[in-house]
């Protein structure tokens, strides 16, 4: 009796270790293929859920449903016009033919791996094909902000247009490579470049070319700005010479018409009497006096001068 029911229990607990190892879990964003000794058995399995397999005998493989990223290293290389840059691209794929992709890649590291493989070729060649100013420029509709005044000093001065751009090489590597992933039951959603850098031997030339082209645009700038400055400052030394010679030759007109007013005035004055008259050559002698002699002065004078004859007269005068 104690035998039959040990040999029950042990009977139920290979049944539910049976049932236990057979039963498995399908999550919404697994899908399963099951193998018996390395080959594939039935269809994939994409409905969630429970399911059952045969213990020990059959394996559950699992693979993701859903959006799968894959990141490549920046890989450096070379534009058409020989310009060494470093590329580093994303893109974006999922698993639709699991049971092609389990008999091609077996896991995802090989996916991963071969991945790297296609989309580093594509994009490599699609590089290779176009100069720099194309996979840097995002698209050739887009039109640059450009600064009107600069475009009118220098019209040589900003991006030049482009045929294809960016936007349009990363659709070219995606068409490019989602037929040869096709093969492996991967289907790739989105390619893009992440980031763009020059090769770091190069990287110092570069800046030192832009920073030579800076400098000849500001030179240009100085030199036209100093050529601008010296217009006006010539222009302003003619205003001030014309303004002064006008004011010059108004001012020479009002003493000349001051002068003549006042010799009318002395003349008007000093001709209604003899004696007035010689009262005015006497004023006149005086002044030419206080004008050329002081006390160091040495005088010579002839007798017939008019100078000398009023400083007889004066001597005459004084003499009793």
């Amino acid at each position: 009796m104690i035998a039959a029911r040990h040999l029950v229990s042990l009977v139920a607990a290979l049944v539910l270790l049976a049932l236990y190892l057979s039963a498995y879990t399908v999550d919404q964003t697994q899908q399963v293929i099951v193998t018996q000794f390395g080959r594939p058995v039935g269809e994939p399995i994409t409905d969630p859920g429970l399911h059952f397999k045969l213990p020990f005998v059959q394996q559950v493989n699992r693979f993701d449903k859903r959006y799968l990223a894959w990141d490549g290293p920046m890989v450096e290389m070379s534009t058409k016009d020989k310009t060494y840059i470093q590329v580093d691209t994303f893109a974006r794929w999922r698993i639709t033919d699991a049971m092609r992709y389990y008999l091609r890649l077996r896991d995802e590291r090989s996916a991963q791996s071969r991945l790297e493989d296609i989309l580093g070729s594509e994009t490599r060649t699609a590089i290779a094909r176009h100069e720099l100013i194309e996979v840097v420029r995002s698209d050739k509709e887009r039109q640059p902000l450009r600064d009107e005044g600069l475009a009118a000093q220098l019209p040589e001065v900003g991006l030049r247009p482009i045929r294809v751009g960016r936007q349009q090489i990363e659709k070219d590597v995606f068409e490019s490579a989602a037929p040869k992933l096709a093969e492996f039951g991967i289907e790739l959603l989105d390619v893009r470049f992440k980031r763009l850098n020059y090769n770091p031997e190069v990287l110092e030339r570069i800046h030192q070319r832009m920073i030579s082209e800076r400098l000849q645009i500001a030179q240009r700038f100085r030199s036209e700005g100093e050529g601008e400055a010296a217009r006006i400052a010539g222009n302003k030394e003619r205003d001030i010479n014309e303004i002064a010679s006008t004011a010059y030759k108004r001012v020479q007109e009002i003493v000349g018409e001051a002068d003549a007013k006042a010799t009318e005035i002395y003349a008007k004055a000093y001709t209604q009497r003899p004696e007035a008259a010689e009262f005015y050559r006497f004023l006149k002698s005086m002044e030419t006096y206080r004008r050329i002699i002081d006390r160091d002065a040495t005088i010579v004078l002839s007798t017939r001068s008019d100078l000398f004859s009023l400083l007889k007269r004066i001597e005459t005068e004084r003499k009793p």
